[in-house]
């Protein structure tokens, strides 16, 4: 064992605790200290589950919170996560979508007919906590699948019947698509156990691994959205940050292995800001540093045992900046 995974065992969260001793330590479902951790971690749930479940809850909130209970390492077989997504595919309309207007409260955007955000956010949620095979998420992938483009990215959407323009943060390299919608969409599609590692989500997969950026600024937002915070994030801006943590845990849940470049680059990078401690810092929240250390120590796990290497090649990325989120 080594000096890191003894300081995210003194985490006070018995989720983490639960997450590192069987995912990073192949501590056993049955060992004693993981019965007792497991028994002590559902208040934890029950806090994540609270804001889906008020009664003015839209999809957008709804989806978060079941991303955080699974990232807590909780799911369907827990009632209150099974309820929840229950609820969610009662929004389903009968092409597999969910529907936009879901998502809009509060807003007075009526622009767009279509945008893959409003299938690919809940079906990631839903895939997270283990609806990915279910058949009405079955055919929600297939509805997000028809809506990509000949280039393999996705499109922002829909507006009068034309493609929506794509500010500079959310551009993608070598593609007219949107990069914050194509992560999106590869995020839900990389939870799912063949779809994984499909001819679809790697092609995506390889055009976002042409952006070259190092944005340090970023590192932690999407460990910071799942477990240190209540804000929802925005819609259209749900992925506005390229959180190179996050970047790399899609591209080992599609299979990328230490011979792809980007991605090894990537690691060598986020190596290279790892703390004389073991640890990586949060850039903004140092309580949620366990949390960012067990996310990049897994994910540096998947790497060492992928096998997939993309084609296309690393380019560096000049897009307009933008960090606060909005709808």
């Amino acid at each position: 064992m080594s000096d890191a995974e003894l300081l995210l065992l003194a985490d006070p969260s018995p989720s983490l605790r639960v997450r590192v001793l069987t995912e990073l330590l192949d501590v056993p479902d049955g060992d004693a200290e993981v019965a007792d951790l497991s028994g002590r971690r559902r208040g934890e749930l029950r806090a994540t589950l609270a804001g889906g479940r008020s009664g003015d809850a839209d999809l957008r909130e709804m989806t978060w919170a079941l991303c955080r209970a699974a990232y807590l390492g909780f799911d369907r077989s827990s009632r209150g996560v099974a309820a929840l997504a229950e609820a969610m595919f009662d929004r389903q309309l009968r092409d597999g979508s969910f529907p936009l207007s879901a998502f809009r409260r509060g807003s007075d955007d009526r622009r767009y007919s279509m945008m893959p955000l409003q299938t690919a956010l809940p079906l990631r949620g839903l895939a997270a906590v283990g609806y990915a095979t279910d058949p009405r998420a079955e055919r929600a992938y297939e509805w997000l699948l028809a809506q990509h483009l000949d280039d393999g990215a996705w499109p922002i959407g829909i507006a009068s019947g034309q493609p929506g323009y794509i500010a500079g943060y959310r551009r993608l390299p070598g593609s007219t698509g949107c990069r914050v919608t194509t992560e999106a969409a590869i995020a839900a599609l990389v939870l799912h156990p063949e779809r994984s590692r499909s001819t679809d989500t790697r092609r995506a997969l390889d055009l976002l691994l042409q952006r070259e950026t190092r944005d340090e600024w970023a590192l932690g937002s999407e460990v910071e959205r799942l477990a240190g915070t209540d804000q929802v994030p925005g819609f259209v801006t749900a992925y506005a940050r390229f959180d190179l943590g996050f970047v790399l845990e899609l591209a080992t849940r599609a299979g990328a292995g230490p011979d792809d470049p980007r991605a090894a680059s990537i690691q060598a990078f986020l190596e290279s800001r790892r703390g004389p401690a073991g640890l990586w810092e949060h850039p903004t929240r140092p309580d949620l540093s366990r949390w960012l250390t067990f996310d990049l120590l897994l994910t540096r796990r998947r790497l060492a045992g992928g096998d997939w290497a993309g084609t296309a090649p690393a380019l560096p990325f000049h897009g307009a900046s933008r960090r606060q989120g909005g709808w």
